[in-house]
């Protein structure tokens, strides 16, 4: 417990937005119940402002290939950050270890099972993970941000509660902003991102995809997008030379406002962008990730293709000829961009992070 003896909740996260937002949201939720947080995570993290009393740096390591040097280098590591992070949990003595998959979340839920602390483990995606798989049978109560989960064991049933995928504050705020469709021939906000890997695909293929629409349909759009800082000019070069007004940058501090005020959205389809979307419930054309082992966001992604508030094309169709033909029927059908944003919205579930927040009070006892 904290000098304070408030509850201490152990928070383990990755450094990547996809771990560190919806844990970040749930910080902010239990602390408004009197917690004291902690982030357990690994080196990634040095300049995420994260709301927590301390920060402990966990060594870890992701299982790549079947190489056994690899192998054995990767178990070392987890062993070494294993070892740390049960001097921590000794030390700091927490109520309950939460954690929101990936390797780094490994050695602190390992730790804390082999201490006795009660732990909740949160899915994000739709599939459960390796990393989540490896977890899963120890320990306390799994929290998942989809319905059902594609893969999950039977025998996790009982241990499994819906609760969503928590958001950041700045999607509660842009998801007060209802959908507001274009008009027929009304300006068209198109809004484009997708990650480091996700945006060079985007570079490559929306400037081409739009260069084939007729000029009527060029002229209304207003497109932001992200773009890898080598793209960026390229990117900017091909909108100009259609005359097309496009704002591109490398990074949006501000993107759940943008999500807000974009009539159509073309992204990746990690869990926390299907999160945001269909909290603040917006149409999107999603081109998941290729070659993933666990397939995620393919099936993020038909989540919302499923009850039809999403396109889902996989990155070998996802061609500029493909894109411009979804582009201009949407563009030419504002009714069909309606019903995708509200039944985006239908599903979305804004309280995730406070239903996340109950599970685990009730999990620490508390």
């Amino acid at each position: 417990m904290s000098t304070e003896n408030k509850p201490l909740i152990l928070l383990c996260a990755g450094g990547t937005g996809g771990h560190l937002f919806p844990a970040e949201s749930l910080a902010h939720a239990l602390e408004k119940r009197g917690a004291t947080i902690d982030l357990a995570t690994d080196h990634r993290t040095a300049q995420f402002k994260f709301p927590a009393r301390e920060v402990h740096r966990i060594p870890s390591a992701t299982v790549r290939g079947k190489n056994p040097f690899a192998l054995a280098r990767t178990a070392l590591m987890l062993a070494r950050g294993t070892w740390k992070a049960r001097s921590v949990i000794g030390r700091i003595k927490p109520a309950v270890v939460v954690g929101f998959g990936g390797y780094p979340t490994v050695p602190p839920l390992l730790a804390a099972s082999m201490r006795g602390v009660p732990t909740v483990l949160h899915e994000q995606n739709s599939v459960m993970g390796r990393a989540n798989r490896l977890l899963a049978s120890r320990v306390t109560h799994i929290a998942t941000g989809f319905p059902t989960l594609k893969n999950a064991d039977p025998a996790l049933k009982a241990k499994m509660t819906f609760t969503g995928n928590p958001v950041r504050p700045a999607v509660l705020e842009a998801a007060k902003t209802p959908y507001a469709a274009p008009g027929i021939d009304g300006p068209l906000n198109l809004l484009v991102f997708g990650g480091s890997q996700g945006a060079q695909v985007m570079a490559e293929i929306v400037p081409p995809a739009i260069e084939r629409m007729s000029a009527d349909v060029r002229a209304r759009l207003r497109i932001v997008q992200q773009a890898r800082a080598e793209n960026i000019e390229a990117v900017r070069a091909a909108y100009a030379k259609l005359g097309v007004s496009v704002e591109c940058a490398p990074f949006f501090s501000d993107l759940p406002a943008r999500m807000a005020a974009a009539h159509l959205i073309v992204s990746r389809s990690g869990a926390s962008t299907v999160a945001e979307l269909s909290a603040i419930g917006r149409p999107s054309i999603l081109v998941p990730l290729p070659h993933a082992l666990d397939q995620d966001q393919f099936h993020n992604a038909g989540a919302l293709e499923q009850v039809g508030a999403a396109i889902r094309i996989v990155q070998k169709d996802f061609t500029p000829e493909r894109l411009c033909s979804e582009i201009v029927a949407l563009a030419g059908d504002p009714e069909q961009l309606s019903r995708m944003a509200a039944t985006a919205k239908s599903v979305g579930t804004l309280d995730a992070a406070e239903r996340l927040a109950d599970l685990v009070m009730k999990t620490a006892g508390i």
